[in-house]
């Protein structure tokens, strides 16, 4: 019988999310594999990966928080707002002189807090049922709506002077570390960045280092998968939410589609895991007026 759990992939550069789930599958032998949150193929990083009955668990954690490391280079605009995209414009020598630490801190701090954010038109949001990205390769002219995001945390770590492919004289390269909220795209933070400051910017590198509680420092190698032992459901939903131990005749309850009559005041926040005295997730439930119903049940057997 094949594992049901939460497995944290580090995802290498220069693969797409869906070739970890591939070899996902192929190391776990199902095709039963989805994952919580695309990468670019550019971006490294923690890919949160769900294997068989656990999937189900994916939808909680899509919406979670998370935490980038990146490197903006300041002085060019891209057509894809990153280093894969073709240089559009790049930022004369006096312009780029022009760029001080101080204006740099301003336009960081108009870019924290609660914004809307334009993301970058190559991104997998649909338009028309088509992901904007096949629309721009097609040739298309795709422009996005705007969106709330939140960015918590937009701090420099490093600044100098850019350095490698692209590189001219005056140009900057940031190394940054942003926690946002679910939906953010960093590539629009570089793009909007320098378009403050005049000069222009896009991302060369991107590392997704947290997702919600889970941190890559965990994450298996894409080539030590076959080792890697997934977090079991219970694990798993047990980070995300929080838990409500439920006895064995409650669980049945609830996997039979019953509600706990009157005990709401047991979860204090939208929804918990559920889990039984074994130690197994029985489900996530959440508020049905003064009751607790199951918003998801795991199938019974299931880890």
């Amino acid at each position: 019988m094949v594992a049901s759990g939460i497995l944290l992939v580090d995802k290498p550069g220069g693969m797409t999310s869906h070739d970890v789930v591939a070899r996902t599958r192929r190391a776990f032998g199902t095709r039963k594999v989805g994952h919580a949150g695309t990468l670019d193929p550019m971006a490294t990083g923690l890919l949160v990966v769900g294997i068989e009955a656990a999937t189900r668990l994916l939808t909680f954690v899509v919406g979670a928080d998370k935490t980038y490391l990146a490197t903006i280079r300041l002085g060019q605009n891209t057509t894809t707002d990153d280093a894969d995209g073709d240089i559009v414009t790049a930022a004369s020598a006096d312009a780029l002189a022009a760029v001080t630490a101080e204006r740099i801190s301003e336009g960081i701090a108009a870019l924290t807090g609660a914004i809307s954010q334009v993301p970058s038109a190559v991104s997998a949001i649909k338009v028309d049922g088509r992901r904007a990205y096949d629309r721009v390769r097609a040739g298309e002219e795709v422009e996005l709506a705007a969106r709330a995001v939140v960015v918590s945390r937009f701090d420099v770590l490093d600044d100098r002077p850019a350095t490698g492919p692209g590189a001219a004289h005056g140009m900057r390269d940031l190394d940054v570390v942003v926690d946002c909220s679910s939906g953010t795209y960093i590539r629009a933070l570089a793009r909007d960045l320098g378009t403050a400051l005049g000069v222009g910017g896009h991302l060369t590198a991107l590392r997704r280092t947290r997702v919600g509680p889970f941190d890559v420092a965990g994450a298996a190698e894409l080539d030590g998968l076959a080792d890697a032992r997934p977090l079991s459901a219970a694990e798993a939903a047990s980070a995300i939410l929080p838990v409500l131990a439920v006895s064995a005749q409650e669980a049945v309850d609830l996997r039979h589609g019953k509600r706990l009559i009157g005990q709401r005041a047991r979860v204090q926040g939208p929804r918990a895991a559920a889990i039984d005295p074994d130690g197994v997730l029985v489900g996530v439930i959440e508020h049905r007026g003064d009751d607790l119903k199951s918003a998801m049940n795991m199938p019974e057997g299931a880890s």
